[in-house]
């Protein structure tokens, strides 16, 4: 029987692609005379799998700490906050003011001072905060983060107060007991000069997972006053539908109220260099952990190159039945973006199944050795936050790495020859 070459290449042509990532498929398939390459294949594989899968882990965790910020931190604490030098005679119409403005979500009265706490022989150092328990919902959602009380319990004059649980612990205090907050600042008794102090009572606990669950007590904004005498400052806080347009909304709205002794105070100057932090360590460390993904690409251009040298008698009889070079070329480059495409997808779900475990898992680790790993930074606990746009970011640009690895090792099996390769057969 006589073989038609030319039929056989028509007959190829007529299947389009699909030969091509059929032998490419082949190729990945192990048998006795390759298990060399078939290993080179499963380190590639996994190579790819270590770096993609660190890489979607390391840019979750960072995507949660941003989301801790601008969320959890920020919706309790002011996005801004307008003083006045001389005091404000009725809030009120000063917060109307404010409020008309359409970036303007709520305003609220605000005073904040700075003290000790003592109580069961403990003693803490504590800043302190006024506020008008109506009207702090506008402005913070400190009321969902509430483990048992009320912050209606602090009306005026009640000297009640709202702590955190972390500094409820470190005092041995809960609801119904007494706390003594003593301010920097003397008072003349008989006995000479003494720190001016006030009992409290606990009425409420709050866990937000901050530092404010240590650090911080609310009060109602008039016993604040009292407490803080002429020199309190009263301010008013303003939340905002974008945070991130505070110092443009604060100027206009102290244009609004057409006063000369306002100044204002945004979230940025307290929190601003930590959030651009966040931003910049995401994109460095996306930066430098691609240079993994960089690095495990190699594994596919040593893997082809194998893999090139091993089919060099296949390559020689596809050639001989009519198969182009650009076929050939295209064998491998299919063969090459299946290693990587495996290894790719392997590595964003064990990333994006990491990303979510690894909070528990670290909560586990820190609560059973007492590590307090975090007890540095503005949360205690280690938040993660899976996007999607990372996540293809993430494919896509790897992708791209390992399909620009195959090119090299294609244009060598394309440019084998045929007659040398068969010499050895």
């Amino acid at each position: 029987m006589c073989f038609n070459t030319r039929s056989f290449c028509r007959q190829l042509e007529i299947m389009g692609s699909s030969w091509r990532s059929l032998i490419a498929l082949r190729y990945t398939r192990s048998s006795a005379s390759d298990q060399l390459v078939s290993f080179m294949s499963l380190v590639s594989i996994a190579g790819l799998v270590l770096g993609v899968a660190v890489l979607v882990l390391v840019l979750s965790v960072m995507n949660g700490f941003e989301q801790e910020l601008r969320l959890r931190v920020l919706a309790v604490l002011p996005h801004g906050v307008i003083f006045a030098e001389e005091g404000f005679d009725d809030w009120h119409a000063t917060a109307a003011i404010f409020a008309a403005d359409p970036e303007v979500t709520g305003v609220a009265p605000y005073v904040e001072g700075a003290g000790l706490v003592v109580a069961n022989s403990a003693v803490e150092g504590i800043t302190f905060v006024g506020i008008d328990p109506t009207a702090e919902g506008q402005v913070s959602i400190i009321s969902d983060f509430l483990l048992s009380g009320d912050l209606a319990s602090l009306s005026p004059g009640s000297f009640n107060v709202a702590i955190g649980r972390d500094l409820a612990d470190l005092l041995q205090v809960a609801l119904g007991d007494r706390l003594t907050l003593v301010l920097p600042m003397a008072q003349l008794t008989l006995a000479g000069p003494l720190p001016r102090s006030k009992r409290f009572t606990v009425s409420a606990i709050f866990e937000v997972g901050t530092d404010a669950d240590k650090n911080q007590m609310m009060i109602n904004q008039l016993d604040a006053v009292k407490l803080l005498g002429p020199q309190a400052v009263v301010g008013l806080r303003i939340a905002m539908v974008d945070l991130f347009e505070a110092p443009q909304t604060l100027p206009r709205l102290i244009h609004s109220a057409q006063r000369d002794d306002l100044y204002a105070s945004s979230w940025m100057r307290r929190y601003g260099s930590l959030y651009d932090a966040i931003l910049v360590q995401k994109t460095t460390m996306f930066l430098l952990l691609l240079m993994l993904v960089a690095v495990a690409a190699f594994n596919v251009v040593s893997n082809l190159v194998m893999t090139v040298n091993d089919k060099q008698g296949d390559i020689a009889i596809l050639r001989t039945l009519g198969a182009s070079k650009r076929s050939v070329m295209a064998i491998f480059i299919f063969h090459g973006a299946l290693v990587g495409a495996t290894g790719i997808v392997i590595g964003i779900l064990l990333g994006v199944g990491s990303a979510l475990g690894i909070g528990d898992v670290y909560q586990f680790i820190d609560s059973s050795f007492q590590l307090g790993l975090m007890d540095e930074y503005f949360v205690h606990y280690l938040p993660t936050a899976v996007s999607t746009s990372d996540v293809a970011l993430v494919a896509g640009v790897s992708m791209l790495i390992c399909l620009g690895a195959t090119i090299y090792p294609a244009f060598m099996a394309a440019r084998s020859n045929p007659i040398e390769a068969l010499q050895y057969e």
